[in-house]
């Protein structure tokens, strides 16, 4: 009786382990390409089933102000969109705030949680993927690896912890595929809770940064049960950029 128990011990130790593995890992590919200050102009391309193509040109300013990332994005061109701009605050402890500014009614308002899991602006990115997701709204597995790209990765599952977590974030769960030397994420699959892949996100065109991390300029974001497909395009990034906070203000987004 004492060896099955012992064996139950180590075996519920090895589980707990490997948890915390895949949560660490996580944690580092995070850190990996988390960069505090930044500007870009980026294309974002809208695809259909049937190749029809939608481009967009949006400015991205990101900031960090004591624990709070600030994230502007703000619509270029076309003319149908410009001046549409989302603001995100991403908290250290606590939800998101976000609010987008609509030109067309000259009112800015803010998104609430059930909103944050629809598409952004017609893509199939999502109000979600544009904020860093929390680590503590998971639980993490680690399933092995896998070599994508040609490059070695560790294969981690991260299912959200609560009905409440999957509705804002659109997704059950994902798995991931981090690359091993510079740990950064290559592919990401999100399921249902059927386990049916609903989207599945690539990261192309890694480039080092002056800060030691590193940024993906080329990401696209595919919609398996529609075929449709979205890719953002970085044509222009300023790292360690310096913002003042005053310009990430909901008070002042049409300005």
């Amino acid at each position: 009786m004492k060896t099955i128990s012992v064996s139950l011990l180590f075996l519920t130790m090895s589980i707990m382990a490997l948890g915390q593995d895949a949560r660490e890992i996580s944690k580092k590919a995070n850190d990996a390409i988390q960069m505090n200050a930044m500007e870009m102009v980026s294309t974002l391309k809208i695809i259909s089933a049937k190749g029809e193509e939608r481009v967009r040109t949006i400015s991205t300013a990101t900031g960090k102000f004591g624990e709070v990332s600030k994230t502007l994005i703000r619509f270029i061109e076309p003319a149908e969109v410009r001046g549409t701009t989302l603001l995100i605050f991403d908290y250290e402890n606590k939800d998101d705030d976000m609010w987008i500014y609509l030109p067309a009614l000259r009112k800015t308002r803010r998104i609430v949680s059930s909103e944050k899991g629809k598409n952004f602006m017609g893509s199939e990115f999502t109000n979600a993927d544009m904020s860093k997701p929390s680590l503590d709204d998971f639980d993490y597995k680690l399933l092995g690896e896998e070599t994508i790209n040609n490059v070695k990765c560790w294969k981690i599952e991260a299912s959200c912890k609560s009905q409440l977590i999957a509705t804002q974030y659109g997704f059950s769960k994902k798995t991931s595929y981090i690359e091993k030397t510079h740990v950064t994420p290559q592919r990401i699959e999100y399921q249902n809770k059927d386990n049916e892949i609903i989207r599945e996100q690539t990261f192309k065109d890694y480039r080092r940064q002056p800060s030691g991390n590193y940024f993906a300029f080329n990401m696209e974001m595919i919609n398996k049960k529609n075929n449709r497909r979205s890719v953002i395009i970085t044509e222009k990034l300023e790292s360690e950029s310096t913002l003042k906070e005053s310009i990430f203000s909901a008070s002042t987004l049409g300005q």
